[in-house]
């Protein structure tokens, strides 16, 4: 298995999941009567990033892991605005970009060191990088981003996180 079959079939996938928590946090909010934007800037601890941000964090993790494992610039950082029409568009983007992805694309993409711009002078090995950061920082914000909603009462649980299942019979 590959770089690309470890990564980026899977965040797009994560991601393909943010609409129906976005779906449920809306609901909760009509139910309840307050402005969603309530939801959208809604943190765990005061020092953490609120729900847009870490959903923007979801989004650029695996177009810039696309872009430096292919031996690509990593794209520029944006801000999302904190609506839901924002949210759901941007997700679509970064979802249409990444599932139109080879894996052919990636090749020799093990060999490859990635520099880490919050520590100058330092990279890792592709490889390292995918495994022991990239997504582990991806899941990371996806789970917070999940569980800001969920803190706040919006009725998300572990099947709106996973997706889908690809059962078979026995």
């Amino acid at each position: 298995m590959n770089l690309f079959d470890i990564s980026i079939p899977h965040m797009s996938r994560t991601l393909g999941q943010v609409p129906v928590w976005l779906d449920k946090a809306q609901a909760t909010a009509d139910l309840r009567k307050f402005d969603i934007g309530v939801l959208l800037t809604a943190r765990l601890t005061p020092d953490q990033w609120h729900f847009t941000r870490q959903v923007q964090a979801m989004v650029l993790g695996p177009l810039r892991l696309a872009n430096v494992l292919r031996g690509q610039a990593p794209p520029d950082n944006f801000d999302i605005e904190p609506t839901v029409a924002a949210l759901r568009a941007n997700v679509a983007q970064a979802r249409e970009k990444l599932d139109a992805l080879r894996g052919e694309e990636f090749a020799g993409a093990e060999a490859r060191v990635i520099p880490l711009p919050f520590l100058p002078g330092k990279g890792l090995q592709a490889g390292d990088f995918v495994q022991q950061f990239s997504l582990p920082n991806f899941y990371f914000h996806a789970v917070t981003a999940y569980s800001i909603l969920r803190h706040n009462g919006v009725d998300v649980g572990k099947p709106d996180f996973l997706a889908p299942l690809a059962f078979r019979d026995l």
